[in-house]
Formats: C-alpha cells, structure tokens, sequence
C-alpha cells in the first residue's frame, strides 16, 4: 500500500478503467484532476486511505471466470450466479454509464454528434434490461428453482402460472437478440470503442465500460440461451412425463 498510495488517480485508470467507477462513487474526479495521488484525495475528501486501496486493489486483482464448466453447474446455483454476477453488474455499472455519456453529449456533442445515439441507445438498453431483469428474477428464476427443489425432495411440480417455461422463455430470448442488436449498433456508432484523438479521460473511460458492458451482456446472454433455458425446458418436460 505504500507504494500505491503514492500512485496518482490517473494512472490506476490508465492501468485498470473499471477502478474509474470506484473513483466516481467517491465524488473523486479522475479526468480533470487525475495528477493527484491516493494520499492526497483521501486526505482532501477525509476518505479511509485503506479502505479505498483495498476497493482499488480488490477490482485489479479480480480474474475473469472463463474455463468454469458451467454446463455442470446445478441450475439453482447456475440462476444464483447469473443474479448475482451479471445483473448485479447492470446495476451498478448503469448508472456510472449512464452519467459519463451525459457528460460527453454535453461536453463533446458539438464535435461528435454521435454520442447523442449511443447515449439514446444505452439509454433504451438501460431501461429494457432492467425490466428484463426482474421478469426473470419475478418469474421464470422462481420457477426454475422450485423444481430443483423437487428434484431433491422428490415431489411433483405443479404447472406455473404462465403455462409452461417455454414461454417466458422464448420472450427473454426475443429480448436478448434486441439488446444484442442494439449494442451492435452503439458499437459501430462508437468506432468499435475507439475514442478519437481529441478524447478525454472521461471519454475514454466511458468507450471502455460500454465495451465491457457488451462483453458481459454476451457472456449474461450464453450463459442463459445456451444453457440454463435449454436445461429448464428438459426439467419441465421430466417432470411432465412423470405425471
């Protein structure tokens, strides 16, 4: 800690743009004022110096999960992770987006009247997919999870509300094709995520979390087309034949 302490903020977002997040939850500016140091904000905003390195350090030394077989996974823990990793993350991450490009299309809209759609399109995406989220957190996750408890209790599952999974199923599916397309167009907006030479901080950083974002959103969307709705469509018709 006493070396990073001595690090400025702008070069943790240089080394790591998901520590900018951090920085912005802490009222902290990163882009106009990122010469000062960690010792110096912490002092100045009277924040825990330790604290803060330990967020900083705790996003920088996180790892990716590729290689986990999530085939093998359970589908209740399979539906846990998915709430808890990838729609945790829209969450949190939303707002923080939400606000950089409002910033951009204030400060840089004039020179790059494309940051009017991308921020239009985030907008709908950030909108939809919270919606999204909680009709499978409200409706199909409940459902998927209640049959794997009759699987262990060896029960009967009584037929849902909604008839069968296969149809909220096939509306998240409708849905994840509409935000796939629309971050493909937010993509070829934003050259491929490349900010332009006049690009600040800021506008770096926020190109970085939508390319980000985009990545989870296709990481969120396989884990669930792929193979926790194929799983629960072959759970349901188990149980069926059972009857």
């Amino acid at each position: 800690m006493e070396t990073l302490e001595k690090n400025t903020i702008g070069e943790f977002v240089a080394k790591d743009f998901r520590t900018a997040a951090i920085f912005s939850r802490h009222g902290i500016d990163f882009c106009c004022k990122g010469h000062r140091t960690i010792e110096e904000v912490c002092q100045i905003k009277k924040i825990n110096e330790a604290d803060l390195l330990e967020e900083l350090e705790s996003v920088m030394d996180s790892k990716n999960d590729y290689g986990i077989d999530f085939n093998s996974w359970p589908l209740d823990l399979l539906v846990v992770y998915i709430e808890k990793t990838h729609h945790r993350y829209v969450e949190e991450k939303t707002p923080i987006l939400l606000q950089f490009l409002d910033k951009l299309c204030s400060v840089h809209g004039s020179g790059h009247p494309e940051l009017f759609q991308i921020n239009e399109l985030f907008t709908g995406c950030a909108g939809e997919l919270a919606q999204h989220m909680k009709k499978e957190e409200l409706i199909l996750f409940p459902f998927v999870k209640k049959m794997m408890d009759a699987t262990k209790s060896h029960d009967s599952v009584e037929p849902p509300h909604f008839g069968t999974v296969n149809n909220p199923i096939a509306m998240m599916m409708e849905e994840h094709d509409n935000e796939g397309e629309r971050f493909r167009t937010i993509a070829a907006l934003a050259n491929n995520y490349t900010p332009p030479a006049d690009a600040c901080n800021t506008y770096r950083v926020a190109f970085a979390m939508l390319e980000e974002f985009e990545q989870d959103l296709h990481k969120h969307i396989h884990l669930e087309n792929n193979i926790l709705f194929p799983k629960a469509k072959a759970l349901e018709k188990f149980f069926s034949d059972k009857e």
